[in-house]
C-alpha cells in the first residue's frame, strides 16, 4: 500500500511540474523531460482532448458503464496514454474506453503515460495500438488498416511486420470495405461475422449481396450456409451434364497444383482447362496495390 501510494504522490508531483510555465516541456531534450516522458504523471481531466484519429467509434454503452463501475470501486489500473499539445493540454492516443468511464465517474484526475509525438507519429500510434489492444469490430479494424496504408504511406508488406499479422490476414480485412455500406454496418451491429462479409464480398452486384445478407441475417444462416449459397449463385448456369463435363475437364495435376498457386499468391485464382489439354490462369485484383503486389511476386520486382 505504502508504494502505490508513493508512486501516486510522485504522479501528482510530476503533474504540478507540467503547470508550471516556467518548466513548460516541448521537445524530450528539454529540462525535466527525463522526469515526464515515459513516467505515469497525474493529469486534469479536463486538459485532455479526445484523439481526432482514434478508430473505435462504436461504444458499448453497458460494457462502458460497467467499467466506470469498476473505476468508481478500484481506480485506474492500467493509465491511459497522451501525447502532449501545448502547455497543460494533451490528446489521447489510446485509452478511450478508461478516459470515457472515468469522466462518467466524475474523476478530476487520471493517470496517464505522457508522449510527445507530432500528428503522423500520433496518428500512427494511435492506430496501431488500438489494433493491436482494443476489441475493435471487423470494420473498424480494416479501416484502421487503411488509414495507415493512406495516411503514412506504407505498405501491406510493412504494414505486417508492423501490426504482427499476415499479409493475407490484412488483406482479407480490408476487402471488408468492398462491402456494401448496409453490410458493413450489420457486421459492425454484429447481425453477420467477418466470415460471413468474405463469403458476400463474392458477390460483386451490390443488390445481389444486400438480398443474400438480408437472407442470411432473418434465416440464421451460418458461415458454411452462406458459402454454398454464395457458391450456387455464382455457378454457371447450365445442364448436369455440362457441368460434370467442365469438372472431368480440368487434370489432376491442375487440381493439385491450385492451392498451392493461391497460397503462393495469397489471391483468388481461377483456372479453366479444355479437352485439349490447354487452360488458362485468371489472377483477380482489387486494387492498384494488390496489382502491384502480385506483379512484385511474379517478376521479382
Amino acid at each position: 500500500m505504502a508504494k502505490a501510494t508513493k508512486k501516486q504522490a510522485l504522479g501528482r508531483g510530476l503533474s504540478a511540474l507540467l503547470k508550471d510555465p516556467e518548466n513548460d516541456i516541448q521537445s524530450v531534450s528539454d529540462k525535466n523531460a527525463d522526469q515526464v516522458i515515459g513516467n505515469v504523471v497525474e493529469l486534469d481531466i479536463q486538459s485532455i482532448e479526445v484523439n481526432p484519429f482514434q478508430p473505435r467509434s462504436n461504444f458499448n454503452d453497458e460494457a462502458l458503464t460497467e467499467l466506470a463501475s469498476s473505476i468508481r470501486e478500484l481506480g485506474i489500473i492500467q493509465p491511459i496514454t497522451v501525447r502532449k499539445l501545448d502547455f497543460n493540454k494533451f490528446q489521447l492516443v489510446s485509452g478511450e474506453r478508461r478516459f470515457r468511464a472515468s469522466k462518467l465517474v466524475g474523476l478530476e484526475t487520471i493517470p496517464a503515460y505522457i508522449r510527445i509525438a507530432n500528428d503522423q507519429e500520433s496518428l500512427e500510434m494511435a492506430l496501431v495500438e488500438n489494433i493491436q489492444r482494443q476489441d475493435l469490430d471487423p470494420i473498424e479494424i480494416a479501416l484502421s488498416y487503411q488509414r495507415l496504408i493512406d495516411e503514412i504511406e506504407i505498405t501491406q508488406e510493412k504494414l505486417s511486420d508492423r501490426v504482427g499479422k499476415k499479409r493475407s490476414t490484412i488483406t482479407n480485412y480490408l476487402r471488408l470495405l468492398k462491402l456494401d455500406p448496409i453490410i458493413q454496418t450489420g457486421m459492425r451491429d454484429g447481425f453477420i461475422s467477418m466470415g460471413h462479409g468474405r463469403a458476400l464480398i463474392n458477390i460483386d452486384k451490390k443488390k445481389e449481396q444486400i438480398a443474400i445478407y438480408e437472407k442470411v441475417v432473418s434465416d440464421g444462416l451460418s458461415v458454411r450456409d452462406t458459402e454454398k449459397l454464395v457458391k450456387s449463385l455464382k455457378e454457371p448456369q447450365g445442364s448436369d451434364s455440362e457441368k460434370k463435363k467442365d469438372t472431368k475437364a480440368a487434370p489432376e495435376y491442375v487440381t493439385n497444383g491450385l492451392k498451392a498457386i493461391k497460397d503462393h499468391l495469397a489471391a483468388k485464382v481461377d483456372i479453366t482447362t479444355s479437352s485439349n489439354g490447354k487452360g488458362k490462369i485468371v489472377i483477380p485484383f482489387h486494387s492498384e496495390e494488390e496489382f502491384k503486389r502480385i506483379k512484385k511476386i511474379l517478376t521479382g520486382d
